[in-house]
């Protein structure tokens, strides 16, 4: 029998993934969220819309389910909802991409899809010298499938009058058009090691040149910006990024690394983006590194990584690591961003298991819904009770609480797992006084993802719970809670 470090040299990416993948147990595994069909995975890419297709690609390792020399794995779909696996797009194959084929983005120009990328190559740690060189490397296609490297690689480079420190974070490039002009934004660092995000600017997706610092952080915004993404949605602009290195502020900013957006107007002419503060995009425990694309209707999609470094991930056992979130639409709502699901998501739906009306007091409380994956809908009056807790168990020490506090407007995900043997906390906050709550649940075999209000709150974790007989719990609190249009779906699978 072979070993994995000779078939890593013998077969090529696809080769392996084809020989390996029935080993994967797939207790965990995802029916609806995009996931590796064998080993890891992490950061989406290339998220684009070209050749009547959506393409979503992702920092991919197939020969182990932990992060290795990053590949990039390719999925297609047409209506956003059920997807087709294609071919490993890019591997590390040339000097400039050694190890490792970073993240990027992607592009449609003159009927081919364009994908621009982080070439990234480890170096000999010495004092003074940075310990890696990343560059930004363009891939085309004519096909949407195959891709070949330019010629012209590294298409970007680390501006001579931009210094990004001794590490030499330089990094996550995403593309986007405006006035007949390509525009890509590049994640780094300055020499005092503050995060900062670069602009470039082209004609042609080939030949670039430096712009400006698009913005960079103040105060407690973090050393490192990676994954930046400019946003456009219902006439407004927003700066998206996963900014490394801020600290916790009360219950805000607990996680290792962080998503926010910033809204604000950029300036073309100067190349700098005008904005406000730091919001985070999602409250729960495991999301990071979202990208967005532009629908052919003109809406603004995001996907993010459903995971979060170094935190315990048990499917690692079983074959495989990591999962994308369902997509989500970026909407401005009351001097907001709010996400919320995408709207195609609705075509996932099968049979319904409905509660039209229910009205819950503390001696009734109900468990009617019992089913491993799908989505739960309702919408709850807390006018008559101080508060209402949503309980997804599989026993005591398997469950994910949801917690929403009437009076102070808190909301509160609690997540206790067997598999971790921990209790952890995550924190968002809604009005005060609260009274009108709308919840959407999508519920895979290892996530849960909360919508609250239609995307005005949203909060994500990964959970492992040790049964398959599942069931969902409401709460109230000290009242009365009075349900209305309550349904569980059950979904398809993404995949046939």
């Amino acid at each position: 029998m072979s070993t994995m470090s000779e078939e890593k040299e013998q077969l090529t990416p696809d080769e392996f993934i084809a020989a390996n993948e029935s080993k994967v147990n797939k207790r965990w595994y995802p029916r609806f969220h995009i996931a590796p069909r064998v080993g890891w995975c992490n950061d989406p890419n290339g998220f684009a819309y070209a050749g009547g297709k959506y393409h979503l690609f992702y920092q991919y390792y197939p020969y182990e389910p932990k992060w290795g020399p990053m590949h990039w794995a390719h999925v297609t779909s047409k209506d956003l909802v059920h997807w087709e696996r294609q071919p490993v797009a890019l591997f590390p194959d040339h000097p400039y991409d050694a190890d490792g084929c970073f993240s990027g983005s992607g592009i449609e120009k003159d009927g081919k899809l364009y994908l621009l990328y982080t070439g990234h190559v480890d170096l000999l740690k010495k004092p003074g010298q940075p310990d890696r060189i990343e560059t930004q490397a363009l891939a085309v296609s004519v096909d949407g499938v195959h891709f070949e490297k330019s010629e012209k690689n590294p298409v970007i480079t680390l501006p001579e009058s931009v210094s990004t420190g001794e590490d030499h974070h330089f990094r996550d490039p995403k593309v986007w058009q405006h006035n007949g002009r390509y525009y890509a934004v590049v994640g780094a660092q300055t020499a005092d090691e503050v995060g900062q995000v670069l602009v470039f600017e082209s004609e042609n997706l080939e030949d670039w040149q430096f712009k400006h610092v698009m913005a960079k952080a103040h105060g407690n915004q973090g050393f490192m910006w990676e994954c930046p993404n400019f946003a456009e949605f219902d006439g407004h602009e927003a700066l998206i990024l996963s900014p490394q290195g801020v600290k916790p502020e009360g219950q805000r900013y607990l996680n290792l690394h962080q998503s926010v957006s910033m809204l604000g107007k950029m300036d073309y002419e100067s190349g700098i983006f005008y904005h406000d503060a730091f919001h985070i995009l999602d409250h729960g425990f495991d999301f990071y590194a979202p990208q967005v694309t532009q629908t052919p209707d003109g809406r603004c999609l995001m996907i993010g990584w459903l995971a979060m470094w170094e935190s315990a991930m048990p499917e690692q056992a079983d074959g495989w690591a990591c999962q994308m979130t369902v997509p989500r639409e970026l909407h401005y709502r009351k001097d907001r961003l709010v996400t919320p699901p995408a709207k195609e998501l609705m075509a996932l739906r099968k049979a319904a298991h409905t509660t039209p009306e229910l009205v819950m007091t503390e001696e009734t409380s109900i468990a009617d819904w019992s089913y491993e994956t799908g989505e739960l809908c309702a919408d709850f009056d807390l006018t008559e009770a101080e508060g209402l807790a949503v309980h997804f168990t599989a026993g005591f020490d398997d469950t994910v609480s949801l917690m929403v506090e009437k009076q102070s407007g808190l909301v509160t995900l609690v997540r206790k797992s067997a598999a971790t043997g921990r209790k952890e906390e995550r924190y968002a906050q809604l009005p005060a006084g609260v009274t009108h709550l709308s919840l959407r649940v999508f519920e895979d075999r290892s996530s849960l993802e909360f919508f609250i209000n239609d995307g005005d709150i949203v909060m994500s974790t990964r959970f492992y719970p040790k049964t398959e007989e599942r069931v969902i719990v409401l709460e109230p609190q000290e009242g009365t809670v009075h349900m209305t249009d309550g349904v569980f779906y059950e979904l398809d699978d993404i995949f046939a």
